[in-house]
C-alpha cells in the first residue's frame, strides 16, 4: 500500500515522484547518506510536470469579469474612475478632494494659521 502524504498532494501520485539520485564525486559514504535521506522524505516532481491545465486556475487568458469597465479604471489617466475608487471602504482616496480637505484640516490643527483656516473654510464650503 502506498504511503499517503496529507500535506504533500504532489507526492500522493507515484508518477509525480522524482527518482532517488546521488551526486557524483562525493566522499565515501556521502552518496549512501544522500540516498537514505531521499528515501525518508521523497521529492516531488519538477514544477513543469505539475503545471495545472490552462484555465483551471483562472489564468491571464480567462475572460474578463468586468466587460464594461475601461482597462484604465483606477489609474490617474485614461477613461474610467481614478485612484479614488481604490480606497478601502471608509477611507478617502489619495489625491481626492476629501483627502485634500483632511490634510488641510490636520495641518491647520497642528499649525494654526489664518491662511490655512481660510483655505479650509473655502474647501469645505464648495
Amino acid at each position: 500500500m502506498a504511503q499517503a502524504y496529507g500535506n504533500r498532494t504532489d507526492l500522493n501520485n507515484p508518477a509525480n515522484k522524482m527518482r532517488k539520485m546521488a551526486a557524483t564525486g562525493q566522499t565515501y559514504g556521502s552518496a549512501t547518506e544522500q540516498m537514505r535521506s531521499q528515501a525518508a522524505v521523497p521529492m516531488g516532481g519538477s514544477p513543469a510536470e505539475q503545471v495545472p491545465a490552462p484555465g483551471s486556475m483562472g489564468g491571464l487568458d480567462r475572460m474578463t469579469e468586468r466587460p464594461s469597465e475601461p482597462i484604465t479604471a483606477g489609474m490617474n489617466f485614461g477613461e474610467g474612475p481614478g485612484p479614488e475608487v481604490l480606497a478601502a471602504p471608509g477611507q478617502v482616496g489619495v489625491g481626492s478632494r476629501d483627502d485634500l480637505i483632511q490634510r488641510v484640516r490636520m495641518a491647520a490643527a497642528q499649525y494654526p494659521n489664518p491662511n490655512l483656516i481660510q483655505l479650509l473654510i473655502m474647501l469645505e464650503g464648495q
